[in-house]
């Protein structure tokens, strides 16, 4: 009896071992490291990139045009979220003119020297959102509708890159809303946009209606120990107050507190002078064509437009 219960509990050890191994091995097998994420492509500044000095969501202004949320979320490699990073964001407004620069439009004489619209500065909060409250930008010649974004940790630019949006709905809002009319069709879609086309599908964000607004949500990948290519310093452009707010400091930007951005812990991050994305060009240079002023260039139309604005069609 007692050979029988022995040989009866070291069978069943053997057994709870053999269970446990297996388990073991089990859980091994479903616990390997995910693949890193792919980062978020780093493309031109372009040339009208400037710190006002402006930390908040609402960044409108008051420019006429159908509103719109952008959510983008800082995230790194592994996707944990990235909490108190600064991220910047600008675009041009309906009429595609950007804030503190002369020279613009058709006529190249609209000048907005000084204005600060469509541009600002949060942190992101706790789950690595920055929350901007805006319009839908327009367009000008030579490019398809964007919005540009930088992204800093400490004072060092991680990240400089665009979001494109949907061409259908930009079509509509150009065609049917008033603040976007014009008497020419937009020339360059996002298939031919040279630098939607290298920034590819990840800088295309999501897009859904709500009562209110649009809302764009785009999730940015970033390595946070990323040292892109240093640029000119973000001084200025001509006409702005070079005492606003520190702004125009032989590129020192003004001290960002995250402190009270959506929860972020405190940080101070300083602008700095580096400027990332490996091919922006020198100060002055067209973020492809300047507003106004694109080269000629073939508008399309009818069915080949259609095909060009709806996903997977042709052309």
């Amino acid at each position: 009896m007692q050979n029988q219960r022995r040989r009866f509990l070291v069978a069943s050890g053997v057994g709870t071992i053999a269970a446990f191994a297996s388990a073991e091995t089990a859980a091994g097998a479903t616990s390997a490291p995910a693949p890193p994420l792919p980062l978020t492509p780093q493309v031109t500044e372009g040339p009208f990139y400037f710190d006002p000095g402006l930390v908040r969501s609402e960044i409108a202004e008051g420019r006429p045009g159908v509103p719109l949320e952008v959510r983008i979320r800082v995230v790194d490699a592994k996707g944990a979220p990235l909490a108190g990073f600064r991220v910047d964001l600008w675009h041009c407004d309906a009429d595609g003119l950007y804030s503190g620069y002369d020279r613009q439009g058709p006529s190249r004489a609209t000048n907005l020297r000084g204005r600060t619209f469509l541009r600002g500065t949060v942190a992101s909060d706790a789950d690595g959102v920055a929350v901007f409250r805006t319009i839908y930008p327009g367009w000008y010649a030579g490019r398809t509708t964007h919005i540009h974004l930088k992204i800093f940790n400490g004072q060092r630019t991680i990240l400089t890159s665009q979001l494109f949006l949907p061409d259908a709905l930009s079509e509509y809002l150009f065609t049917q809303v008033p603040a976007y009319h014009r008497d020419t069709l937009r020339d360059t879609l996002n298939r031919r946009d040279g630098i939607a086309l290298e920034a590819g599908p990840a800088a295309c964000g999501a897009v859904r209606e709500e009562a209110d607004r649009y809302v764009l949500t785009a999730t940015t990948v970033v390595d946070p120990e990323a040292r892109p290519s240093v640029e000119r310093p973000p001084g200025p452009p001509p006409g702005l107050d070079s005492g606003r707010d520190g702004a125009g400091r032989s590129g020192l930007g003004p001290s960002f507190q995250a402190g009270n951005q959506g929860g972020a812990p405190h940080a101070s991050i300083g602008i700095g002078n580096g400027r990332g994305g490996p091919r922006d060009r020198p100060p002055g240079a067209p973020d492809g064509p300047p507003p106004g002023e694109g080269p000629p260039s073939e508008v399309l139309r009818g069915e080949a437009r259609v095909a060009a604005l709806v996903p997977g069609g042709g052309g």
